[in-house]
């Protein structure tokens, strides 16, 4: 049985046959890799349009820095940045559009505007009720474990399994069928470094909650760290080999700034393992 998730317009998006790029909008001042790249709609939409000539499957539009220490909005600001983005991408675009917030009210403007996916960085834990609106819409949620601090001690993989599992009961309480639920560890959001390689490296784990799994390292502090490479924009190289580790452990949506860079290395990942799977038939008797 094909695994696929069901958009509100009544399209599927198939998740079993190759690993999908989800492309990064971000309409903010400060996110911490392209934070103040976008000041208006109209380049925002643009951004999008050209992610989806790269490769993209997913726009994901953002409008609020997730950053450690970023200045939080309310819902009106956050709706006026991404309303018009996402009313613009999804008229323009026959790919699903997601929309990056916490917030049920934001949720439900960017639904109404064209949104097809809730993608939810505190996994409908911060507000529960964006659980009804994703319901309401039949759209298909991303729950994102997420910490407020920081602890070196703790057991990371039973933080994340059983954080999500309150996430993934709250969503299917509120009516989202299990079907529809994608869960993320959440790379670098209340971890230490250690802990997101530990996350990456084991990230087949998290299939036991019976979810596809979305993972998002792109760009991410701990690639600077290992590399020593200290401006986000340029961990491309260290983006992609984290992202092709996770989806050798099952990562069915790498979430990333830099598509066409991370198409080109699933192409050649996908030729690679197609050429042995053909060369296993061929010498089948």
């Amino acid at each position: 049985m094909s695994l696929a998730l069901t958009l509100p317009d009544g399209h599927s998006l198939a998740l079993d046959a190759r690993p999908l790029i989800m492309g990064v909008v971000n309409i903010t001042p400060d996110s911490f890799s392209d934070g103040g790249l976008l000041t208006n709609a109209e380049e925002a939409i643009a951004h999008g349009l050209t992610l989806a000539m790269e490769g993209a499957a997913i726009i994901d539009v953002g409008g609020e820095s997730t950053r450690p220490g970023h200045a939080p909005i309310d819902a009106a600001t956050e709706i006026a940045r991404v309303r018009p983005v996402v009313a613009g991408l999804a008229n323009a675009l026959s790919l699903p559009v997601s929309i990056d917030t916490w917030k049920a009210e934001v949720a439900e403007a960017a639904l109404s505007a064209g949104a097809a996916i809730v993608n939810d960085v505190w996994g409908a834990q911060r507000e529960p009720a964006i659980a009804e609106v994703a319901a309401r819409f039949g759209a298909p949620m991303v729950l994102m474990h997420n910490r407020d601090t920081v602890d070196p001690d703790i057991d990371i993989f039973g933080d994340v399994l059983r954080f999500l599992e309150r996430s993934i009961a709250i969503a299917t309480s509120a009516g989202v069928p299990m079907s529809q639920i994608v869960v993320d560890p959440g790379i670098g959001f209340g971890k230490t470094p250690a802990q997101n390689l530990a996350l990456i490296r084991d990230l087949g784990r998290l299939k036991e909650l019976g979810c596809p799994i979305l993972l998002g390292a792109s760009r991410k502090s701990m690639i600077g760290q290992i590399t020593g490479q200290k401006v986000a924009a340029e961990r491309v190289a260290g983006s992609i080999s984290s992202h092709l580790y996770g989806v050798s452990q099952g990562a069915a949506i790498i979430r990333a700034h830099d598509v066409r860079a991370h198409a080109e290395a699933l192409q050649v990942w996908a030729a690679i393992a197609n050429s042995a799977s053909l060369n296993s038939a061929k010498g089948a008797p």
